[in-house]
């Protein structure tokens, strides 16, 4: 993996989209994907998110991110999250949530269940008194790991995405647009073809995402503030569990 800022002497390899000009996304298998963490434009840390199958409809995803000495002060960093789902003929229906946040002199941790047959979700934990309220479910509703494989199923080179984000005791819409053409991203050894795909509503917090034909999970996951680079986390490997 070369930082940011740092050029490679021989060019990498380009791993080209299929030829067909159908958009195949990938189907829902158990995964293993392996990311190195920049903060700022700094090395930072790894994060792995894994998909696992539960038998029947059930699945389950989930997201480490550590950060290295020198950043466990960067909550972004240190962070673990995980949604038990339901897959649903293709619909990625959240059961339950929880979220463990880990800072220099602070850890919080929160779960979330979402019971459709009440229509509601709730969360408890260490949380404000009003984000422990239950919430109306809607159907399509997601968490924020669904929200990554959601986008990997539904983008398309010009289309606009629309999700309702239920999670952490919170509400939010939040709408998408995929690039009209993909571009080369360099991800570790490999540059991959890759759909930019970003969201359009997010004001100052900016979330872009790079999705490549085929792949499981985006190949890069970039958070910026105020025109910033944040969180940058680029895939260096991922396997089928």
């Amino acid at each position: 993996m070369v930082g940011l800022g740092h050029a490679q002497e021989t060019p990498a390899p380009v791993v080209p989209a299929p030829e067909s000009t159908e958009w195949t996304p990938p189907p829902l298998e158990p995964f293993v994907a392996t990311y190195q963490a920049f903060y700022k434009g700094k090395e930072a840390g790894d994060a792995t998110m894994r998909v696992a199958h539960g038998g029947g409809p059930q699945w389950r995803v989930d997201m480490a991110v550590h950060g290295r000495k020198g950043f466990a002060g960067v909550l972004g960093l240190n962070l673990e999250q995980s949604t038990v789902f339901n897959n649903d003929g293709g619909s990625y229906v959240p059961l339950s949530q929880s979220t463990v946040r880990k800072g220099l002199f602070i850890g919080k941790k929160v779960t979330g269940t979402y019971n459709w047959s009440s229509g509601t979700a709730q969360w408890t934990g260490d949380l404000k008194k009003e984000r422990r309220q239950p919430i109306t479910l809607q159907p399509g509703d997601q968490s924020a790991l669904l929200l990554n494989l959601a986008l990997v199923r539904d983008a398309r080179p010009g289309k606009a995405l629309s999700y309702r984000y239920v999670d952490v005791g919170r509400v939010r819409q939040y709408e998408y647009r995929a690039a009209d053409a993909t571009e080369i991203v360099q991800v570790g050894d490999l540059s991959y073809d890759a759909l930019r795909v970003y969201r359009t509503n997010g004001g100052n917090d900016e979330t872009i995402l790079w999705i490549a034909n085929g792949v499981p999970t985006p190949v890069r996951i970039l958070q910026r503030e105020d025109g910033q680079d944040s969180i940058d986390l680029r895939l260096i490997e991922y396997q089928g569990a």
